[in-house]
C-alpha cells in the first residue's frame, strides 16, 4: 500500500492506521497543535464525549457546546480550538482559520455577545501528548499516517464519520480499512 509519507509537523492531522488498537486513538484523527524537539501535543478531532460543555460548569452560561475526547493526558482539564484566532488574545495558530487556547475571558465575552457559535470552537477534556521522539518512534511502527490538517477536519459536522471520510478520500487502496475489525485478532 503507497502510505503518503508526510513528516509530523503543528498544522498536519495524524490518522490512526487500523492496527493501532488503542481506546483513545483507535481509528482517531488528531490535529497536531505544535511539534518539535521538546515534544508533541495536538487533540483528537472526531471523538465526542456526549456531554455538554453547561453541564460541567456554568462559566459559560446556557453555551451548548459539545465535549470531545482530546486524549489521554490531563483529561480533568478543558482546552479548546477555535476558527476566532483575531478576535481572541493569546490565540495561536495551527492552521488557517483553527486556533487553540487564548484568553479565557475573550471567549465568554464572545459567547455571551452571541459571536461565537457552536461550531467555531470545540472543547476538549484532555490532550493528545507525545514526549520527545515518541511520535517518531509511533511513526515508524505505522501507527500513524500524517496528512494536511483543514479547518473542516476540526469543525466537522459529523466527527464521528471523520476517521473513515478520510480514510475513502485515500483512494480505494484504503478502502478495506474502513471495515477492518478493532481488534484484528477477534476476526
Amino acid at each position: 500500500m503507497n502510505l503518503p509519507v508526510e513528516k509530523p509537523v503543528s498544522g498536519k492531522i495524524l490518522v490512526s492506521q487500523p492496527p493501532l488498537n488503542d481506546k483513545f486513538f483507535g481509528k482517531s484523527v488528531v490535529m497536531l497543535a505544535e511539534h518539535g524537539p521538546d515534544g508533541s501535543f495536538g487533540f483528537i478531532v472526531n471523538k465526542p464525549a456526549r456531554i455538554k460543555l453547561n453541564t460541567l460548569t456554568s462559566e459559560f452560561g446556557d453555551f451548548d457546546a459539545e465535549i470531545y475526547l482530546g486524549g489521554p493526558v490531563h483529561v480533568e482539564n478543558i482546552f479548546y480550538v477555535h476558527s476566532k484566532g483575531e478576535k481572541i488574545a493569546g490565540s495561536l495558530k495551527i492552521i488557517e482559520g483553527v486556533y487553540w487556547g487564548g484568553d479565557i475571558e475573550d471567549i465568554r465575552n464572545l459567547i455571551a455577545l452571541g459571536t461565537l457559535a457552536s461550531n467555531e470552537i470545540r472543547f476538549y477534556a484532555g490532550y493528545s501528548g507525545w514526549q520527545p521522539k515518541q511520535l517518531d518512534q509511533e511513526m515508524g511502527e505505522n501507527s500513524w499516517i500524517v496528512l494536511n490538517g483543514q479547518k473542516s477536519y476540526v469543525f466537522e459536522t459529523r466527527p464521528t464519520h471523520l476517521w473513515k471520510k478520510i480514510m475513502l478520500s485515500q483512494g480505494e487502496e484504503f478502502a478495506p480499512w474502513v471495515n477492518f475489525p478493532p481488534d484484528p485478532n477477534m476476526n
